[in-house]
């Protein structure tokens, strides 16, 4: 009998110990966000998924739409549609916006920076339409541009009726599209120049200046937070998806359905806290890191070095072995001319031999097409070395 109790003793001794680190590890996480109605929080450079509660629920998103819409006007910039010192002249439609705005008059012309700021730092639901209108010519075409970048994202949750985020019975997202958006807005760095100001002022020294004050205030109070957007109507309520980057590491937060704003920036606080304390990022390859070298057409035998269109990163747990992880190259045939930035194949990044993700690859710099002379002296040296 004696025997038995002392196995017993022992079998609970060294079980109960362990069940009790399990329970608080995972209360470690469903302590999070107790308060939003949704909630998500990921690793920007990997996207893996740090905590989520009822992610993919569908909730009106309020100003965090203007994501999508700064990232829309981001590649308009990008790619020549847009210039940062134009001036936009001010439609009657857009001066009209209710809610959140920065006061814009019919027929005033502001820039295309100022007019930026005004939606990174204030919000303002003018700014926006009058950038929307500027670019696809109607508030409403701007809003089909939206929904098709929403597909070419793979939003499954997401349907746009407005740039702004007023509450409309069909404009609706989820945390875990509004993460996306924000993975990809991040990426264009030249948002964090702006969502980051935390005060400033538009038509400075003139008699219609405006103070703005950034509607996040963790980019004062929360050392690394640099973005991204906040959102609040009375069917939304309050609603904040925050970036903050330590350490190499950039975590994006996204709470929607908060019951004021204290609460969905405390419970924001708490989620990167826990992405800090636990998390940490490691470089694989870098875009400066070549993955291989390959014959480009059309170029008179040159070569070109392949390399990551994006920096190629682990995401690891502190105190825990790293993650085993592995590449495989998959390149097109190459034919001149190429542009640098160009996809010309893919990397798949595995982890434990079992893919994860995939990169775009690009070459190290601009391979132009031979002329006739280049091409002449190639063969010509060739046919004299006996080279094939």
């Amino acid at each position: 009998m004696k025997k038995i109790l002392w196995f017993v003793f022992c079998f609970l001794f060294l079980v109960l110990p362990i069940q009790a680190e399990e329970t608080q590890t995972d209360t470690e996480t469903t302590s999070l966000a107790n308060n939003a109605k949704s909630a998500i929080m990921i690793e920007a450079s990997t996207g893996e998924i740090l905590f989520e509660k009822n992610s993919h629920e569908k909730l009106h998103p309020a100003s965090m739409t203007k994501m999508m819409s700064m990232l829309l006007i981001l590649e308009n910039i990008e790619n020549g549609n847009l210039k940062w010192e134009e001036m936009i002249t001010v439609s009657e439609n857009a001066s009209s916006m209710g809610g959140s705005q920065i006061l814009l008059e019919t027929g005033e012309q502001m820039s295309v920076e100022d007019l930026f700021k005004g939606i990174a730092v204030a919000s303002g639901n003018d700014a926006v339409v009058a950038l929307a209108e500027r670019i696809a010519g109607t508030k409403e075409e701007f809003v089909n541009l939206m929904n098709q970048k929403a597909k070419e994202l793979g939003l499954e949750d997401t349907n746009f009726k407005n740039p702004h985020g007023l509450d409309d019975a069909n404009h609706y997202s989820s945390s875990y599209d509004m993460s996306l958006i924000a993975k990809e807005l991040v990426k264009h760095e030249k948002v964090l120049e702006y969502s980051s100001i935390y005060e400033d002022y538009l038509r400075k020294g003139t008699d219609k200046e405006i103070w703005l004050v950034n509607t996040n205030k963790l980019v004062k109070f929360y050392e690394g937070v640099d973005g991204l957007k906040t959102g609040y109507t009375k069917e939304a309520g309050y609603c904040l998806t925050a970036t903050a980057e330590k350490n190499g590491m950039r975590i994006i937060t996204v709470v929607m359905g908060e019951p004021d704003s204290k609460t969905r920036n405390s419970e924001t606080v708490e989620m990167l806290n826990y992405a800090f304390s636990k998390y940490e990022v490691e470089t694989l390859l870098s875009t400066k890191r070549s993955v291989g070298k390959r014959f480009v057409d059309n170029t008179a035998g040159k070569k070109v070095n392949l390399v990551p269109s994006e920096n190629v990163t682990s995401l690891n747990e502190k105190g825990k072995p790293k993650k085993n992880m592995t590449y495989e190259l998959h390149i097109d045939s190459l034919k001149a001319p190429i542009k640098k930035g160009q996809s010309v194949g893919t990397l798949d990044i595995k982890e434990n031999g079992k893919k994860i993700r995939e990169i775009s690859v690009t070459v190290e710099k601009d391979m132009k097409k031979a002329n006739l002379f280049e091409i002449f002296y190639y063969f010509l040296k060739n046919t004299l070395t006996g080279t094939k």
